[in-house]
This record gives C-alpha cells, sequence and structure tokens, in this order.
C-alpha cells in the first residue's frame, strides 16, 4: 500500500504573513516539516501543495516536491486533495505547514489504523490536553470521541463542559494535526458541499462529521506546536534545539 504525504502551505497568513518561509534555525520552516516527514519509513514520497511561486521556488531549492494549486481554497484539506488528483497513491497524509515539530513517529501511528483495518477512511493524532490556559486557546481544536474512538465533534471552544468536573477528571483531547486520507476519500471530501458548523468553527474534519463520515481518532503522547504567530515561532525554535529529530536531518540542510 502506497502513503504519500502532502504539506499544504500559503504565504497569506492574517497574523503571520509568509510564515511558510519563516526562518526556524537557519531554514525556512517549510523545509523542517519537509524534511522530517520524509524520515517516516511508512511514506513514499512527500511533496508540498501550495498557490504561491514563492514557496515552490524555496521548496524546489532545498529539493523538495511541490505542487501549484488553486488560489481559491478556503481549507487546507481541499488543496491537498487538489493535489492528490495527480498522485499514484492510497492513503494520503496531509501534514500542516505550520507544524514543525511533527515527527516520523506521530506519521507512522496516524496510518497504522487504516493499515489494519481497510474499513478505515479517515484518522486524526489526539493528545490529552494537560492544562486549563490550552484547554481554553480557541487556537487548539479539542475533541470528543465516542466508545469506538470516532470523533463526535470538534470544537474550538473547551469541550466537554467543565461544569459538572473539575480539569483534572475530565478527558479533554485536542487535535493533532496529522491527518491521513483514503485517496479515494480525500477526492470524495473534496466535492462535499461546505457545512455550518466547519465554517462556524473553521475546522476541516466538521465537513466530514456533518456529512455522515466517521473520523478514527488515535490517542498519542507525542506533541507538537503550531506556529501561528512571530512568538509562536520563537518559542518552537527554542524547542527544536534539543529536538532529537533535528540532527537525524540536520546534516543533510
Amino acid at each position: 500500500m502506497k502513503a504519500v504525504a502532502v504539506i499544504p502551505a500559503r504565504m497569506g497568513s492574517s497574523r503571520f504573513p509568509g510564515k511558510p518561509l519563516a526562518r526556524l534555525l537557519g531554514r525556512p520552516m517549510i523545509e523542517h516539516v519537509y524534511l522530517r516527514v520524509s524520515l517516516c519509513a511508512s511514506i513514499d514520497a512527500v511533496y508540498v501543495a501550495t498557490c504561491d511561486r514563492e514557496i515552490v521556488e524555496a521548496t524546489e531549492l532545498f529539493g523538495g516536491k511541490a505542487i501549484m494549486t488553486s488560489m481559491q481554497h478556503e481549507r487546507a484539506s481541499d488543496r491537498v486533495a487538489e493535489a492528490a488528483e495527480g498522485l499514484d497513491a492510497d492513503i494520503v497524509v496531509m501534514v500542516q505547514g505550520d507544524e514543525p515539530m511533527t515527527t516520523p513517529g506521530m506519521v507512522d501511528l496516524s496510518i497504522a489504523p487504516m493499515l489494519r483495518d481497510p474499513a478505515i477512511r479517515c484518522t486524526n493524532l489526539a493528545k490529552r490536553i494537560r492544562s486549563v490556559d490550552e484547554f481554553a486557546d480557541p487556537n487548539t481544536i479539542k475533541v470528543v470521541v465516542d466508545g469506538n474512538g470516532d470523533a463526535l465533534y470538534f470544537s474550538r471552544e473547551p469541550i466537554p463542559t467543565r461544569r459538572m468536573a473539575a480539569f483534572e477528571d475530565l478527558v479533554a483531547l485536542k487535535q493533532v494535526c496529522v491527518i491521513p486520507f483514503r485517496r479515494q476519500t480525500l477526492l470524495d471530501y473534496a466535492r462535499l458541499e461546505m457545512t455550518p458548523l466547519e465554517r462556524a468553527e473553521s475546522i476541516d474534519m466538521l465537513r466530514f462529521l456533518e456529512h455522515g463520515f466517521k473520523v478514527r481518532m488515535v490517542e498519542t503522547e507525542l506533541d507538537s506546536h503550531a506556529v501561528d504567530t512571530p512568538a509562536d515561532l520563537a518559542l518552537v525554535e527554542s524547542q527544536m534545539r534539543d529536538d532529537p529529530v533535528l540532527s537525524q536531518y540536520m546534516a543533510v540542510i
């Protein structure tokens, strides 16, 4: 079974314009994401999907592969779906371009349920939320799951409610943005109408749920940190200096 990774990236960002090319330990952030995913043994190829020529040129400069996509996409999943139309793959793993601390282990873990069970069409990683501040942060996408481990709902609001229990007693989970799809499922997703909850929360996976599809959540202790602002970039840079994955690819850059 062939699995490829696609990293959606664009220069436009209201809080951090041009962030895929922001310098992180001396190299563009998108390069770190690309090379870290390339270390994953489960992945046969890695591509950047973008609507910006600057990102294509930067990717090709470090030896990566890039696919030009439309400028009209509102959702990263739609951009990845456009790129996937021309790819030979059974599984397409979306890895966000602003998650430079993604590890090969995250990708392996996210794919594993799909390799075991052909009925699973999409998976997401999830991690326990350990702090009240993170639980309240709208940039952290929270998720609640059913008894089978399938997502019931995603929200930027704190779910489940804290009214009936102390935070320490809640099963509070956040989405970790490594998202594998079966290729045909991803293409089908892109043809679905956008949905009210998807728009209200600005969360791709809600389109899936509102159209009646299941998303299998895979709990992990592995964590990442999204770069949404220059302050996030500085924090991630400080954390990555001692990251053991860095030494596995730093020699090639």
